[in-house]
């Protein structure tokens, strides 16, 4: 007898300096160009009696939303994993393993002056 089970994925983008970590169900490159869709995010039950706070902020940051598009470069790392863990928001910088990739210090068509 076999389970059919949806596979899970973790997701490590890069959002104003801080490194976020979600579940989701769903995910792929979206029609918008430069962005992937994440659907179906995943948080732990709320029924328990140990309330975890980064993860309490990220569910009411994300509440109501059914999918979410996070542009390509910010994406530094995408998982299928076996389970889903506990969705954080950590500080970009500092000992973790995970860097981001880097970001251009100018924009491009950046600063040209029309004169």
């Amino acid at each position: 007898m076999s389970k059919i089970t949806k596979s899970i994925y973790r997701v490590l983008f890069v959002n104003q300096g801080k490194l976020y970590e979600l579940y989701a169900r769903n995910i792929h490159q979206a029609d918008l160009h430069g962005f992937i869709e994440v659907e179906e995010l995943i948080f732990g039950e709320r029924s328990g009696v140990l309330v975890n706070p980064a993860e309490e902020r990220l569910q009411t940051e994300f509440a109501g939303v059914q999918r979410t598009f996070i542009p390509m470069y910010s994406v530094v790392r995408i998982d299928e994993v076996e389970r889903e863990g506990v969705s954080k928001i950590r500080p970009a910088e500092g000992g973790d393993n995970v860097t981001p990739f880097p970001q251009p210090a100018f924009p491009p068509g950046g600063n040209r002056s029309k004169d």
